[in-house]
């Protein structure tokens, strides 16, 4: 449990978080094995974060967005939403879209796959498309 939280930003894109965490039963974690696996589920969670491509498949150009499943196993139920309005701010179309889980390694992964328009898709960098789904969903759009 989460008691409080700061987050610094420091220089550029660098920040450091101070995070004060409890067990459940309000106590403070001593145990240094205990406090180790949290730190590296912490660090996993931060690490691991979504990734935004676009690629080609033959005639057709996909977007792909692959998002960490969180340790509770619920996902983020707003990614849709969140890459149909960076595209749409984008002037890209959408043909079609889908999700599902799979599991990579030991991690669960929801994995969006949006078939952009052929028109559309060609009148704009790959590079950009990534940039503004990335940005947008990591809330910095």
């Amino acid at each position: 449990m989460i008691s409080y939280g700061r987050i610094y930003i420091r220089q550029g894109s660098k920040c450091e978080i101070d995070l004060f965490i409890m067990q459940a039963d309000g106590k403070k974690i001593v145990d240094p094995s205990r406090q180790s696996t949290l730190s590296s589920h912490l660090k996993m969670e931060l690490l691991q974060l979504l990734r935004v491509a676009v690629v080609s498949r033959g005639p057709d150009t996909e977007l792909l967005v692959a998002n960490p499943v969180e340790l509770s196993s619920k996902g983020r139920p707003l990614v849709f939403y969140d890459i149909t309005r960076a595209l749409k701010m984008l002037n890209t179309c959408i043909f079609s879209a889908e999700v599902g889980r799979h599991m990579i390694g030991d991690r669960e992964w929801e994995v969006y796959r949006v078939l952009l328009d052929e028109g559309a898709s060609l009148s704009i960098p790959r590079q950009k498309v990534e940039e503004g789904v990335w940005k947008l969903l990591m809330g910095w759009e």
